[in-house]
C-alpha cells in the first residue's frame, strides 16, 4: 500500500497550490461580478439592445465557467483524497488505477487554470484575429501555411473555442496563400498572442519528385479582436478606400462566388484587409472594418502612440529569417521555440493542436520577466 501513502502525501501537498490558484483566479471578485450581471440581466428592457445584452450574457457565462471550473477541480481533489484514504483503510489495491488516472487529470487541469492567471494584458480577455501568410517558396510554403491553419483551428476546437473564416486565398496548386480567421471566446487572444511571428518547417517535400529536404516559412499574426463600441479608435469613411471584387481561387466551402467581396485600404497606413466569405457586401465590409480596427489598435498600443493619427505607415515587418519556432519532420521530429527553448518531439500531436506547452512557456517567461531579458 506504499503507493497509496505516496499519493496521499502528494494530494495533501497539492492543497496549498489549489488555495493559491483560487486566490490568483480572483474567484471572490468573479462571484460579485456574477451577482451584478445577473441583476442587470433581470432588469426590464435588458434584451432591447441585443448587442449589449449579448456581451453581458457572454461575460456572465465566462465568469460562471471560471468559478465552476475551479469548484469542479477542487471537488475532484477532495474525491481523490477520500478515495486514497478508503483504499488505505480497506487495503484495496483495486482502486490504484482510478487514483492514478484521477491524479493525472487534476494535475493537468491545474496547469490549464494556472495558465489563465498569467493573462494580465488589457486585451487578453478578447477574442483573437489570426492571419496566416505563406512565405516565398510557392507550393511548398503554401502547403505549410495550410498546415499551420489546421494546427490553430484544431487548437481552438480542443479548447472549446469557435472560429469564423473572414478571408481565405487558396494556393495555386495546394495549400493556401493567406487566410484570416476570428477565434472567438474568453482569453483567446491572451493565450495566442505569443504565436505571432514566422514559423519554419523542415521536411522531405511531398512535392519534390527527388525527395529532397526543404525549408519553408509562413507567418502567423495574432491581434486582439476589438469591440465595435470601443473608444480606442474611430474609423471614418474618408479614412479608407473601399474596393468590391469577385472572389477568386478554388475556394471550396470557404468562398462565396459573388461580387460581394470587399477590400479596404487604410489611406494613412497602407494597411489592406479583405473579406469574401459572407453573402452580403455589407457583412463583408463590417468584417473588414472589424479587422482594420483591430490592426490599428494593435499598432497604436505596440508603438505607444497617443492617437491613431500618429501612425505613419505599417510598422510591423515580417522577415523570413527571424522565426519564433521551428518544426522538423526529418531526419528526426521536433518542434522547438527559439525564444523559450521549449520543445516537443511529438510533432504529430503539435500539428494536431497540442500547443499548450509552448503557450505556457511563453506566458510564464513573460510574467516572470525572463522573456524581457531574452529580447
Amino acid at each position: 500500500m506504499l503507493q497509496f501513502e505516496e499519493y496521499k502525501v502528494k494530494l495533501n501537498n497539492m492543497k496549498p497550490a489549489l488555495e493559491e490558484l483560487r486566490g490568483n483566479l480572483n474567484l471572490d471578485q468573479a462571484a460579485r461580478e456574477v451577482d451584478e450581471l445577473e441583476m442587470k440581466s433581470s432588469q426590464p428592457g435588458f434584451w432591447d439592445k441585443p448587442e449589449e445584452s449579448q456581451k453581458v450574457v457572454s461575460r456572465l457565462g465566462a465568469l460562471k465557467g471560471k468559478i465552476e471550473g475551479f469548484n469542479d477541480l477542487y471537488s475532484q481533489w477532495e474525491d481523490l483524497l477520500t478515495l486514497c484514504e478508503m483504499a488505505i483503510e480497506e487495503n484495496d489495491e483495486s482502486m490504484l488505477e482510478e487514483l492514478e488516472t484521477g491524479y493525472a487529470h487534476v494535475e493537468e487541469e491545474m496547469e490549464k487554470q494556472k495558465m489563465s492567471t498569467l493573462l494580465t494584458g488589457e486585451y487578453d480577455r478578447n477574442s483573437a484575429l489570426v492571419s496566416f501568410h505563406a512565405g516565398a517558396g510557392g507550393t511548398e510554403a503554401q502547403d505549410w501555411c495550410s498546415m499551420l491553419y489546421r494546427m490553430y483551428t484544431r487548437w481552438a476546437e480542443r479548447h472549446g473555442y469557435t472560429y469564423k473564416i473572414m478571408d481565405y486565398q487558396d494556393g495555386e496548386e495546394a495549400g493556401l496563400k493567406s487566410a484570416d480567421i476570428v477565434i472567438e471566446g474568453e482569453n483567446a487572444y491572451g493565450f495566442l498572442k505569443g504565436e505571432s511571428g514566422v514559423h519554419r518547417l523542415v521536411r522531405i517535400s511531398p512535392f519534390d519528385a527527388s525527395g529532397r529536404r526543404h525549408t519553408s516559412f509562413s507567418a502567423v499574426e495574432v491581434i486582439p479582436d476589438i469591440p465595435d463600441d470601443s473608444n480606442d479608435i474611430e474609423i471614418r469613411p474618408e479614412d479608407y478606400e473601399m474596393q468590391v471584387f469577385r472572389s477568386s481561387g478554388a475556394g471550396g466551402q470557404h468562398i462565396n462566388k459573388t461580387s460581394s467581396a470587399v477590400r479596404l485600404i487604410h489611406k494613412a497606413t497602407g494597411i489592406v484587409v479583405s473579406c469574401q466569405t459572407e453573402r452580403s457586401q455589407f457583412q463583408n465590409k463590417d468584417n473588414c472594418l472589424r479587422m482594420l480596427r483591430a490592426k490599428l489598435v494593435e499598432i497604436k498600443e505596440r508603438e505607444h502612440l497617443d492617437k491613431i493619427s500618429d501612425i505613419k505607415g505599417v510598422q510591423k515587418k515580417i522577415e523570413w529569417g527571424s522565426q519564433i519556432r521551428s518544426y522538423v519532420f526529418m531526419p528526426y521530429t521536433l518542434a522547438k521555440d527559439t525564444r523559450t527553448a521549449y520543445e516537443n518531439t511529438n510533432i504529430n500531436a503539435v500539428m494536431d493542436g497540442d500547443l499548450d506547452g509552448f503557450i505556457n512557456a511563453y506566458l510564464t517567461a513573460l510574467a516572470t520577466g525572463e522573456w524581457a531579458s531574452k529580447t
